[in-house]
């Protein structure tokens, strides 16, 4: 109903968008203007926006663009308004000659996504071209005695235009002895001939001037055939041409009119005497495929009679021109996230022969590749992605574009195309491993570098240019900012990120731990006062006797603080040392007569590292004669008496034998464990080592350091204290009321009570005497 109520102009512009719209929806996506030649410059030609479905908003933003492959500068598109104009002369006749159809491909290319379209526009010709005769005047010569209808051939004109505006048709000026003979409306090739109608008279009029004039006609009447780059002397054709005068008036002669271009002759020779067309120069059916040779034959008469004929040769075509092809990239690199359908390139193909060997077809070699080539409009290929693309597995693509005709045998070209990829930063920095561990010694100078950790990245410039940080700090190399000390942290742990530079960037981490290695930096140090510690023992004292024990600490770790003991050669006597118990017995029984003066004793102390670190621990023994003696001297020099004494002693006996007992039982509960674990050999593991387990020899003492991890980044927690546990052999004699040693197994009382015990332990404590259990 709708265009029913449309008038005019209105409902075929309507009409023409509706059969153009379906002409586009069900053809091969091409579009098909025409436009007269020789329009001036801004001509109207189509709205391009409008019959490709795009917005002329979107032409500057898709990066617009328009490809004419040999006429670039005929058509513009203003892409403000989306409408195809001309932009320079078109000259029909110097574009196509005399082709029947003459036309210009036109390929309309966006961007975002790339797509390409085909646009046709057709030249129309224009009658802007007059006849033309290749001579100004022709001759005639005849004799008076002629009879009416005798013909002479006259030189035709020639038209550059085509249908229509080359049809020639010819007039002559009015006259009362001629009539002009010219062909139809079909045969636009035939040349005029002039009819002699009514007898001359030389007296009467020995001279007639006649006006020649030329319009649109003429036709073809005889026709001969020969092929395109045959050699030279090849026969075209053989005329025959009768006479029947007798004698020198029937012998002819043949030869080519004076309307025969001069280029033909130099192709086409014709013999004078047999009438044949040979072959003399290049026949090809590119140049030109059709010839027209007016023949005249003539007999050799005073008065000479001539006959013509038109011979028209057509040039059979060979296959003889290989295939053209060029490939015009497009989206060269080629980014590797495209999506497959991509437009990568075009291809276009050409012929110059025609029929089937001008027919193309294209390939791709070699197979396999991640492209293919899809036909878009007659010769028009398109070069696109059949598969995604991956840049670090191939950077380019090395294609050949193959064209082969379909003749026999048939001919081929090839075409090579370098199609680089374009990285996309699709790959994050990637370190060797997921963590690293690294040792480093303690007590390092500030800012030592300890160690590198090193990202890589397939991708390529910024999108592969790596920076690192901890935290804030940017380096791709870790350094200690300040000493570090084993005893204080053992274990460093952090993230180190590496980040590219492309947009967006991308990242990639990993773990550090830093594994503290102890060096021998602690000396040992005794337990207990600093000074000389004394040692009263009762005499007599027998051979093997352990009279005290040494405890000393390493703040190290391992073998840097597994102690050994041993005593100074100067003060070695009667007496000698575990070598890693501490514990002094002596070698020998001492009698009274060695009691009667103090020794001093000095014990070196050592541990196992490089250089080894020693103390020194000094010991005052003294040996009484009875354990009466040792509470005389004592109450001697207290001034006080015993009562009291007894009161308090009691007190710290209990607490003393309570506290021993605790501690025995919870040393021999941890002793029987780990000298377990011990002699099974088993490796308690933490971090990147093992914890050193450090048995001792003979007395069955032995000693731990646990590790604590200090976690940097984010973690926090305050490390353990350093635990060190010795425990030693409860096997140190304590003395007697009577004097007898005991093995410290019980305590037993003398007749009188508990007095000598509490004197012997006031008198030890008041002395700072130690007993060890």
């Amino acid at each position: 109903l709708l265009v029913f109520l449309l008038e005019g102009e209105d409902f075929l512009q309507l009409l023409q968008l509706v059969l153009l719209h379906t002409a586009w929806e069900m053809g091969s996506g091409q579009l098909h203007y025409s436009v007269p030649e020789e329009s001036q410059h801004g001509t109207f030609v189509g709205r391009i926006t409008q019959d490709l479905g795009l917005d002329v908003s979107e032409l500057v933003p898709r990066m617009f663009q328009m490809v004419s492959r040999g006429h670039e500068d005929y058509f513009e598109v203003n892409v403000q308004n989306g409408i195809l104009f001309v932009n320079s002369r078109i000259d029909r006749e110097e574009l196509c000659n005399k082709d029947p159809v003459c036309s210009i491909h036109l390929e309309m290319i966006v961007d975002k996504p790339l797509r390409v379209f085909h646009v046709e526009v057709e030249i129309k010709d224009i009658n802007d071209n007059a006849p033309l005769f290749s001579v100004n005047e022709q001759n005639l010569t005849i004799a008076e005695s002629g009879l009416p209808g005798f013909r002479f051939l006259l030189a035709g004109a020639s038209d550059a235009d085509t249908d229509a505006n080359a049809l020639l048709t010819y007039k002559l000026s009015p006259n009362d002895y001629f009539i002009l003979e010219s062909g139809g409306d079909e045969d636009q090739s035939k040349s005029p001939v002039l009819i002699l109608k009514t007898p001359l008279d030389r007296e009467k009029a020995p001279v007639h001037r006649l006006v020649l004039t030329a319009a649109d006609g003429g036709k073809p009447e005889l026709t001969g055939k020969t092929m395109e780059n045959a050699a030279n002397g090849t026969t075209a054709i053989k005329l025959n041409a009768t006479d029947l005068d007798e004698g020198i008036n029937g012998e002819i002669t043949y030869f080519f009119s004076n309307n025969v271009p001069p280029r033909f002759t130099k192709i086409f020779s014709i013999n004078a005497n047999t009438g044949e067309v040979r072959v003399i120069g290049k026949v090809d059916f590119e140049d030109i495929n059709l010839y027209d040779l007016q023949i005249v034959a003539e007999d050799k008469g005073s008065l000479p009679l001539s006959g013509h004929c038109k011979v028209l040769i057509e040039v059979l075509d060979m296959n003889d021109n290989v295939p053209e092809v060029s490939v015009t990239s497009l989206a060269v690199p080629v980014p590797e996230d495209s999506p497959p359908g991509t437009v990568v390139a075009l291809v276009s193909v050409s012929d110059r022969d025609s029929e089937a060997n001008g027919q193309v077809s294209c390939s791709l070699w070699p197979p396999g590749l991640p492209f293919k080539l899809a036909s878009t409009f007659k010769n028009y290929y398109s070069l696109t992605l059949a598969e995604p693309l991956d840049r670090e597995r191939v950077a380019e693509y090395s294609l050949v574009v193959t064209a082969q005709d379909q003749g026999v045998p048939p001919l081929s070209a090839s075409s090579s195309l370098l199609v680089p990829i374009r990285d996309v930063n699709d790959n994050a920095p990637a370190f060797t491993q997921p963590s690293y561990m690294v040792f480093v010694k303690e007590n390092n100078p500030p800012g030592a570098h300890i160690f590198t950790v090193s990202a890589s990245d397939p991708d390529v410039a910024e999108n592969a240019l790596v920076s690192y940080w901890i935290d804030e700090t940017l380096c791709g190399k870790v350094y200690a900012l300040q000493p570090l000390d084993y005893e204080d942290i053992k274990l460093l742990e952090f993230q180190v990120r590496a980040k590219d530079a492309g947009l967006p960037s991308l990242c990639g981490n990993t773990t550090v731990q830093v594994f503290v290695v102890d060096e021998n930096d602690n000396a040992p140090t005794v337990a207990g006062s600093s000074e000389e510690t004394p040692i009263v023992l009762v005499a007599p004292v027998l051979s093997g006797h352990m009279v005290g024990k040494i405890r000393a600490l390493d703040a190290d770790s391992g073998y840097n603080a597994w102690l050994r003991y041993e005593m100074h050669e100067l003060t070695a006597g009667p007496w000698r040392v575990g070598l890693y118990s501490g514990e002094i017995s002596t070698t020998r029984a001492l009698d009274e007569v060695e009691s009667r003066s103090s020794q001093t004793l000095l014990v070196l102390v050592k541990d196992h590292g490089t250089p080894s670190l020693t103390a020194t621990a000094t010991l005052s023994v003294s040996l009484v004669a009875s354990a009466q003696a040792v509470k005389t001297d004592t109450l001697s020099r207290t001034g006080e008496s015993s009562k009291p004494l007894v009161d308090n002693v009691n007190v710290y006996l209990i607490i003393a034998i309570c506290s021993v007992s605790s501690l025995f039982l919870l040393a021999v509960i941890f002793y029987v464990a780990l000298r377990c674990r011990c002699q099974a050999k088993e490796a308690m593991v933490y971090g990147p080592g093992t914890a050193t387990l450090v048995c001792a020899s003979e007395v069955g003492s032995w000693s731990y350091s646990n590790r604590h991890s200090h976690i940097l980044a984010g973690v926090s927690g305050e490390a353990g204290a350093k635990s060190d546990l010795m425990v030693f052999s409860p096997n140190i004699p304590v003395f007697a009321d009577n004097g007898e040693v005991r093995n410290g197994k019980e305590l037993l009382p003398n007749a009188s009570g508990e007095v000598s015990h509490v004197q012997l332990l006031e008198s030890l404590k008041k002395h700072n005497i130690f007993l060890f259990f």
